[in-house]
């Protein structure tokens, strides 16, 4: 009993001692993020990442320091695994909220209004997400007009009526035509007679 005892009590220390030093990796990472340095930054991160795989702040704060180093594909690794693995809505949302802003700076504003949306329903008080969404909105809008005034505009110029002839510009263009035609066949007659018609080249 006491020998279980003492190893339970190793495994505690040990496991105490992990979490420290997790903790102060952690704790370095974020000094660095704060003072811009953001790939010493991910360097502190990684190593928590790695010592510990399941450990969720240093995987999110991996996915922040990569999102600043314009490591944006990198970075949506760990943010896609916190959303799917995660229980916690607030550090989901966090990280849809993450996805959000990756996918609005690469233009992708139906994707990005679709992350913040998400990010809501996991959070319905975050503030950010929900002024990013407004701006998307009408980031897009801008872009896109609406289909209404896009139908209304093509509706108006098939409707616009089409300038209508005079009778008197009518007999003139009918006279011209009929002129036309007396010269081409009076050169189809003239060719006839002398003979020289020649035949077409395919």
């Amino acid at each position: 009993m006491k020998i279980l005892l003492t190893m339970l009590v190793l495994i505690l220390i040990s496991e105490s001692l992990w979490a420290q030093d997790q903790n102060k990796d952690i704790e370095t990472g974020n000094n660095y993020y704060r003072q811009r340095q953001y790939d010493k930054a991910e360097s502190e991160y990684r190593k928590v990442v790695e010592s510990f795989p399941g450990d969720k702040t240093a995987k999110f704060n991996l996915a922040s320091a990569l999102i600043k180093q314009n490591r944006t594909s990198d970075a949506n690794k760990f943010l896609e695994l916190l959303k799917l693995k995660e229980n916690e809505n607030d550090l989901r949302s966090k990280a849809v909220y993450n996805q959000g802003v990756i996918l609005t700076q690469q233009k992708k504003l139906e994707e990005s209004i679709e992350a913040y949306k998400e990010a809501l329903r996991l959070n319905p008080g975050d503030q950010e997400a929900r002024e990013n969404l407004q701006k998307a909105l009408l980031e897009l809008k801008k872009k896109s007009p609406p289909k209404k005034q896009e139908e209304k505009k093509k509706q108006e110029q098939k409707q616009q009526p089409k300038p209508k002839i005079s009778p008197r510009d009518a007999q003139q263009q009918l006279k011209l035509l009929e002129q036309k035609e007396k010269q081409v066949q009076e050169r189809l007659q003239k060719n006839s007679r002398t003979g020289n018609a020649q035949p077409k080249d395919w």
